[in-house]
């Protein structure tokens, strides 16, 4: 394994954070996540407008925040749905912030930033149905939001990237694009590409089996394909799809894998691969310029697909 000197300079930053005061591992994961994002993710962009609310659920409400990118009205936008990563247990508002503000601002979208529930509190489907209702409520209620109903897009990053896909598989039809992120894709983890990254960078197997675990408890003997895309068989409503992946990542193999199963059922693909790259180097804006790499081809794509006739 190679690293650039910015990934080692990186991974030795990670090496020395330290949770505060944290109960138990799940809530180290947690603020873990927080604070990597914090420090590394670099001077947070200005955008108009953030507004949050919540939809109300018949048992329960799921909070979402929506952006408004700077220099946009608020008639007839794009909009984008963005789904967080961290092992289906960790992640919300605050760790992909700064993510969420840049792609805003590059691809002239309002994003609808969904904090779904996570897992082991609420394991599968739970977080998957968060999603796909924030969808169907965002397409329903796009003239009060300002949005244009025809162009909305999703974008999902890691274990977000699995819901997303999860999402268009059920309902693509109420999407003019998909982007996932260095995506999860498998609850096997048993790639060439996890038996290299075992031990990381940013990643390990022994984290990753036991997000698992909980996210999808029955995935060991009976997996559903809309936790595990890795065995979806039908992406008859999935929309053209951008896939991020990163070199240096144990989930590179099963989000080639996964493309692959999308192109042979037909879905228009594009596999971008950021050579030297680590898992989660979206967030490593302060050090890493394949940041701003990525933020404008995920531009450049929701752009070009916003704009084609509807299905």
């Amino acid at each position: 394994m190679n690293l650039t000197s910015p990934i080692t300079q990186i991974i030795s930053h990670l090496e020395k954070i330290q949770s505060f005061n944290a109960q138990d591992p799940l809530d180290d994961t947690r603020k873990y996540l927080e604070t990597m994002t914090l420090q590394l993710s670099g001077k947070k962009e200005s955008v108009t407008m953030i507004e949050e609310l919540n939809i109300q659920m018949e048992s329960h409400s799921v909070p979402v925040r929506i952006y408004r990118p700077k220099g946009k009205d608020n008639q007839k936008s794009q909009a984008v749905i963005y789904i967080h990563g961290g092992w289906f247990i960790a992640g919300g508002f605050e760790t992909h912030d700064a993510v969420v503000r840049k792609l805003a601002n590059a691809t002239e979208s309002v994003i609808i930033f969904i904090d779904y529930r996570l897992a082991p509190e609420h394991p599968f489907p739970a977080g998957l149905n968060d999603c796909v209702d924030t969808v169907k409520w965002a397409s329903g209620n796009a003239e009060s939001l300002g949005i244009d109903r025809n162009r909305i897009g999703i974008i999902g990053d890691s274990a977000g990237g699995a819901l997303a896909a999860g999402v268009s598989t059920q309902i693509g039809e109420l999407l003019k694009f998909q982007i996932l992120i260095y995506p999860a894709a498998d609850n096997q983890l048993g790639t060439k590409s996890w038996e290299t990254y075992e031990t990381g960078p940013v990643l390990n197997k022994e984290g990753g089996i036991q997000a698992w675990k909980w996210y999808h408890p029955e995935g060991a003997h009976h997996p559903n394909p809309l936790a595990v895309p890795i065995l979806i068989k039908d992406f008859k409503n999935t929309p053209p799809t951008l896939v991020l992946i990163a070199e240096h990542d144990a989930l590179r193999d099963e989000g080639e894998e996964l493309s692959q199963h999308m192109k042979d059922a037909g879905i228009p693909v594009h596999i971008s691969f950021y050579k030297d790259m680590v898992h989660g180097f979206m967030h490593m804006g302060e050090i890493l310029n394949e940041v701003q790499y990525a933020v404008n081809e995920i531009s450049a794509f929701a752009q070009q697909y916003s704009k084609t006739k509807v299905k």
